[in-house]
């Protein structure tokens, strides 16, 4: 389908980008993304993506807003305390962007409904904030064989990679982060910089919409890491690990 003269203006500052054009702004028309945590990360993810055009967008969170939600979790206003986040998403993804379709799930994916959700997406974002929960949804995207960008915030420090298993040296989440059974630090117990959440979930937006469009490199393999307090970054290889329980040789 050709864009119509609406599309056309709306979009107009990404089509003029040679890497993108018409063709990458039709692709992220065309495309579905399931953001999984409409939190801190998955806020800016969500929204950057709503308002870049991409067609279909599914959000799982099992939550409700909060009052301390509020300093970071920019999906969410002072009047949707106590309402699902998915819905408060929903209402604020729509007024940025009416054509973009949001399809809210309020809870918590797995087993099946995980696989269905992932199987059903293009790409799939993890803005979650606790490992169970990351293990499942990489395993589901190794299953399917789906992309997955992955990001975490605490503090002052953030990070960001992709996971998309297109070549056979290339590690999944499981790969760099094995259970080993050491407690969890969680932004409730430790604390995080508002904006911090901001710069590593619009990067979420960035490689989404990059894996779509095919423009750019992706960090596919490489892991990005942001210390705020100095303002530096640092990039590291990723390598897979063999005995991994998600991607290994042994299954």
């Amino acid at each position: 389908m050709d864009l119509n003269d609406e599309q056309l203006l709306r979009y107009s500052r990404q089509i003029m980008l040679p890497e993108i054009g018409v063709e990458g702004q039709q692709a992220l028309l065309d495309s579905h993304v399931l953001v999984v945590g409409m939190g801190g990360l998955g806020s800016p993810a969500a929204m950057y993506l709503a308002a870049a055009g991409v067609g279909t967008l599914t959000l799982a969170d099992d939550d409700a807003v909060d009052l301390s939600n509020l300093q970071r979790q920019i999906a969410h206003g002072s009047g949707d305390i106590g309402r699902p986040k998915v819905e408060s998403a929903r209402d604020r993804l729509l007024s940025l962007n009416p054509a973009t379709s949001v399809q809210a799930l309020p809870f918590r994916l797995g087993g099946e409904t995980l696989r269905r959700a992932v199987a059903e997406a293009d790409v799939v974002v993890d803005a979650t904030d606790n490992f169970a929960a990351r293990f499942d949804i990489n395993a589901a995207c190794v299953a399917a064989r789906k992309p997955l960008v992955s990001g975490a915030a605490i503090r002052m420090e953030g990070q960001l990679s992709v996971f998309c298993g297109e070549h056979p040296d290339t590690p999944c989440y499981h790969c760099l982060y094995q259970d080993n059974g050491e407690p969890e630090q969680t932004c409730s117990e430790n604390g995080v910089l508002s904006p911090l959440v901001g710069v590593i979930g619009s990067l979420q937006a960035m490689e989404v919409i990059k894996l779509i469009t095919g423009c750019g490199e992706t960090l596919d393999g490489r892991l990005l890491v942001f210390d705020g307090k100095r303002m530096e970054w640092r990039t590291l290889r990723l390598r897979r690990d063999p005995a991994c329980p998600a991607c290994g040789e042994q299954l």
